[in-house]
């Protein structure tokens, strides 16, 4: 029998709603508007048809050659028009005041990326629970990975000296396009033994972006405000 198809799109939408909530609870000194988070998750599904389009043409040009499918037309198409769109929508925007904005945002359009994606794989692949299960697992979790690389970077930008911004903007873009690229490879290059390399990797990008969440926390302006308001400081 086959999954019914509210089922499919429920598994396939459930892990991106779950980031995006686990993400904007780490916001640990000033929650962000909620209405600004989900207008980037929902942009991040209006990105999906114009990067389909940009790769279907870069496929008929240039095949899947693994490197350059891995790095330019995956890679570099999908963390560039999320870059362009994030930078444009949001670097210089009112509510884009403490370093971890940058990582919740870049999440949330990354999210909605992915969650587009899984709900279009699953439905066209008629996927079982165990398929949408790996896939939350690997793509979009991993897509919510490269999101808080994209967007600690551009945190750090925006809250930096002004000689420094210009290398930490390029760092947001050039980062998260590296690991996702080195992702795509491993997926099309290794066809038995792919898990072996891939489940170290998510591992990897896991500890490593979530120190990226602990610093962006730990720099936030208003960290020593919460301090001085916190009354347990003169407890005994």
């Amino acid at each position: 029998m086959s999954t019914p198809l509210f089922s499919i799109i429920t598994a396939a939408v459930a892990p991106g709603i779950a980031l995006l909530v686990y993400f904007y609870l780490k916001d640990r000194y000033h929650a962000e508007p909620i209405h600004v988070v989900i207008r980037l998750f929902l942009i991040g599904f209006l990105i999906v048809l114009p990067i389909m389009i940009i790769q279907h043409g870069l496929v008929l040009s240039w095949g899947k050659q693994p490197f350059v499918f891995s790095f330019v037309i995956s890679a570099f198409v999908e963390e560039g028009v999320k870059w362009f769109v994030l930078y444009h929508m949001i670097y210089n925007h009112v509510e884009f005041d403490e370093h971890y904005d940058g990582i919740l945002y870049a999440v949330a359009i990354s999210l909605g990326f992915a969650t587009i994606e899984n709900v279009l794989y699953a439905w066209l692949n008629q996927a079982s629970f165990a398929y949408l299960l790996m896939r939350a697992l690997l793509p979009v979790s991993g897509h919510a990975l490269f999101g808080v690389l994209m967007g600690y970077y551009m945190g750090k930008s925006k809250f930096t000296l002004q000689k420094d911004k210009k290398k930490l903007l390029a760092f947001s873009f050039l980062v998260p396009l590296f690991w996702h690229g080195v992702y795509d490879i491993i997926l099309m290059t290794m066809t038995k033994y792919w898990l072996w390399f891939v489940v170290p990797l998510m591992i990897f990008l896991w500890y490593f972006g979530m120190g990226k969440v602990r610093k962006a926390n730990a720099g936030s302006p208003l960290r020593m405000v919460k301090h001085e308001e916190d009354p347990s400081r003169f407890r005994p």
